[in-house]
């Protein structure tokens, strides 16, 4: 009897033990790598208090320090991770803090973009797998700040509805037959936040292949830069040319081959 309950005894101390572990490996993993002070909030507001992992496999590129908080260059790359449903692109401190969201179908997943800042900020690309959880990485950005509260140039210009969605692009084309593209979209991207100056924006941009099959979706909110640039890598098998189809809130709308 005294055998039994010793050795009850010590498969409770074992799994205790091993619970313990575990506990504090899972509370480490949640633990913001970047300190950031808005963390939980953004974890449960932008992630949906799904279960993260903070993963070096995504880079999140961004200068040392923003010297025109309006218009910051960032480039995200994920590497090695599979089945991704979604890219969700976000600054913690800024007054608005979701940037973008990039669905990758059939398309690499890789961005790049420019933004606009209020303050110095962590930048991070949240990367959603098909088990429902969330691979976070980011770094830091220093900025003087002021982007997202600065006017459009375009409010000061008479005739700039005139370019409105033109969109003008460049396309490389790799020894794999892959491809990269560039594409500029005439846009003001108003955040609402400059006084006397509503929200105006674009919203979505579908990326077509030559057979009009979906390869990738952005959609995009206000601190996207005026004027966005975006460039994407498309795999080896895409058939070209690429086409891009999209709006804005004010129901503006464009489809165009690049």
């Amino acid at each position: 009897m005294r055998s039994i309950f010793l050795v009850a005894l010590k498969k409770i101390i074992i799994f205790t033990i091993f619970f313990y572990q575990f506990s504090v490996f899972a509370t480490e993993q949640q633990k913001d790598p970047l300190n950031s002070p808005s963390w939980n909030e953004m974890h449960k507001i932008i992630l949906n208090a799904e279960p993260v992992i903070f993963d070096d496999r995504i880079e999140v590129s961004i200068p040392s320090f923003a010297e025109d908080p309006t218009n910051v260059p960032i480039t995200i790359k994920v590497k090695d991770i599979k089945k991704i449903e979604e890219i969700i692109v976000f600054a913690d401190l800024n007054p608005i803090q979701k940037v973008l969201s990039f669905k990758p179908f059939n398309i690499k997943p890789s961005l790049s973009f420019r933004i606009k800042v209020e303050q110095s900020t962590p930048v991070r690309a949240g990367v959603k797998t098909s088990d429902g959880i969330w691979h976070v990485g980011g770094r830091w950005l220093e900025a003087a700040g002021g982007g997202c509260t600065a006017p459009s140039l375009s409010s000061g210009v008479v005739n700039w509805h005139e370019t409105l969605m033109d969109i003008s692009s460049r396309v490389w084309v790799r020894d794999d037959n892959s491809s990269r593209f560039r594409f500029r979209i005439m846009h003001p991207m108003d955040t609402g936040l400059a006084p006397g100056i509503p929200e105006f924006f674009i919203e979505e941009i579908t990326i077509f292949d030559a057979s009009r099959l979906v390869i990738g979706e952005i959609i995009t909110y206000q601190p996207i830069s005026e004027n966005p640039v975006f460039t994407v890598d498309t795999y080896p098998d895409t058939q070209t040319p690429v086409q891009l189809k999209g709006s804005d809130t004010n129901g503006n709308r464009f489809d165009t081959k690049l």
